[in-house]
């Protein structure tokens, strides 16, 4: 790691953490989303909007100190891009979520939920890497994996698509379900672009 004769801003590791801790919450409610009945997704819903709105607070967190720091952890523009792509996830997951109840879906498609399985994942590993920006050890199998979950996703959603399309939906609801499988597979890009600009801070910072 370069050596620095002036210090640095240390409170954007604590609120990249905090950021990435929020979307383990906004993960674990699509899980909730899966084994929920219909009638209890609306509450599904409003407590993601809210971790949302969390999420939010937290991006303009950073922003905030990163228009009044003089001195930086890292390169502004990687800290800008890194908070804008967790916050990407967030607006994601909770779009997915949102689509559910505006579209009063029943049943999800099969599939479905080994692509928010693959969500929760990279969001644990997301989680756990963040702290990890501190000192940028220990996080080259970070950004390994969370590409290696991007393309497992990008797999899993082919297959959900050749199944909504396989004649068993009418027309209606194969837009509906194609929006919200569209958006979980937003979502697991960003996870990707999350990992990737981890992945240009820490050569940067070699």
């Amino acid at each position: 790691m370069r050596f620095r004769l002036t210090p640095r801003e240390t409170s954007f590791y604590d609120m990249f953490a905090a950021s990435a801790d929020n979307i383990v919450t906004g993960s674990k409610l699509l899980m909730e989303l899966l084994g929920a009945e219909s009638s209890a997704r609306a509450e599904i819903a409003e407590r993601m909007r809210a971790a949302e709105h969390a999420g939010d607070d937290a991006t303009h967190a950073i922003f905030h100190q990163l228009n009044s720091s003089f001195i930086t952890p890292f390169d502004r523009e990687d800290i800008y891009k890194l908070a804008s792509s967790l916050d990407d996830i967030m607006d994601y997951m909770e779009e997915a979520v949102d689509l559910v109840v505006l579209y009063e879906i029943e049943d999800l498609p099969r599939g479905i939920e080994q692509q928010i399985e693959v969500l929760a994942r990279a969001a644990e590993l997301t989680a756990e890497a963040m702290p990890h920006l501190r000192t940028m050890d220990n996080l080259t199998e970070y950004w390994i994996e969370v590409n290696r979950l991007e393309n497992q996703a990008d797999q899993i959603h082919r297959k959900l698509l050749a199944y909504l399309f396989n004649g068993k939906y009418d027309a209606m609801d194969v837009m509906k379900l194609k929006q919200v499988v569209d958006v979980l597979e937003e979502a697991a890009d960003a996870f990707e672009h999350v990992a990737n600009t981890v992945e240009t801070i820490a050569v940067k910072e070699s």
